[in-house]
């Protein structure tokens, strides 16, 4: 494990400079969001695009991978929406719970420090596992934040979904990368050095941004902080095993990617969703601040414990 760690571990010291960018203020709230949204919207759409474009369709869409990754993320998600749900949580807080007990930071953590790890092979498992993500809880969440407030279900609310989805650069990045792979288009060497240097920037971008972003966070609501956490790092990643492994076994370096990535602390666009819908952000950012802070130790153990097979 210690093997591991040291390799995670200039990762996460990004994170930390991040994080002492912004708690020192040198790094400003306003800054934070405009690297942020350099990030989302050109370097990390840059080297999605690059690495969808070279992949086939046949490579991405594997249904029982697909399958065994929606089932255990599903029965997580339920089992935290229910546990809030005793504690007599309104809906709209319930779904957001259940959003940071399974969605992790798999876009900005993810993809940058899985893909050097683990390999460039285990870019088609994330990109996948990144969009049964967006499509269907993204779109999950605001159905049932927008349908609780409503008191029922409405066509406008598929409207607003689609909507979210086609503005998402990540969404855009993976199915025009893969419409280029489909109809076999030659990369034109500029343009494939453009995407290049961009993309680069994602790695080093991302883990900065995480981290000043980070610094902003508050830990209050710290017990309930503490369970999700413990549904992201431990519970989240032991149901993909078992999904993955025994009852649809997927590929075994896919199992392991699918795996890992589950392992990832809890993601960041959900405090932006919780901030916009004003449901429990400060909730958010708690889970956000102690699964990030947990993850150091905890996703070197993951991945130690999956070298180990």
């Amino acid at each position: 494990m210690w093997e591991i760690f040291l390799k995670t571990l200039p990762f996460f010291a990004l994170i930390g400079l991040g994080y002492w960018a912004g708690r020192t203020r040198f790094f400003t709230e306003e800054a934070t969001a405009y690297l942020t949204k350099f990030v989302f919207y050109f370097a990390l759409s840059a080297m999605i695009f690059r690495f969808a474009a070279t992949l086939e369709l046949a490579d991405v869409l594997d249904w029982t991978f697909v399958t065994a990754y929606l089932a255990a993320t599903l029965t997580v998600y339920l089992f935290a929406a229910a546990v809030a749900m005793i504690r007599r949580v309104p809906v709209a807080e319930a779904a957001v719970e259940a959003q940071c007990a399974v969605i992790g930071n798999i876009g900005f953590l993810g993809i940058p420090m899985l893909a050097l790890l683990l390999g460039p092979g285990a870019v088609a498992p994330i990109i996948m596992m990144l969009a049964v993500d967006l499509i269907v809880f993204s779109s999950l969440i605001v159905i049932l934040i927008t349908g609780s407030r409503n008191r029922g279900f409405s066509i406008s609310i598929l409207g607003t979904v689609l909507m979210g989805l086609l503005k998402n650069p990540m969404i855009m990045s993976i199915a025009l990368g893969l419409i280029w792979s489909s109809f076999a288009l030659p990369m034109p060497a500029p343009a494939d050095e453009f995407l290049k240097l961009l993309g680069a920037a994602a790695t080093p971008g991302a883990l900065f941004a995480i981290g000043a972003s980070l610094a902003s966070k508050s830990a209050e609501r710290l017990s309930v902080a503490i369970w999700l956490s413990v549904l992201k790092l431990f519970v989240h990643p032991a149901a993909i095993a078992v999904a993955a492994l025994v009852i649809w076994p997927v590929e075994p370096f896919a199992a392991k990617v699918m795996i890992a990535s589950a392992s990832l602390p809890v993601a960041g666009n959900i405090f932006i969703l919780a901030q916009h819908y004003g449901v429990a952000p400060t909730r958010v950012s708690a889970s956000i601040l102690v699964s990030t802070t947990l993850s150091v130790v905890t996703v070197a153990a993951v991945i130690a414990w999956l070298e180990s097979f």
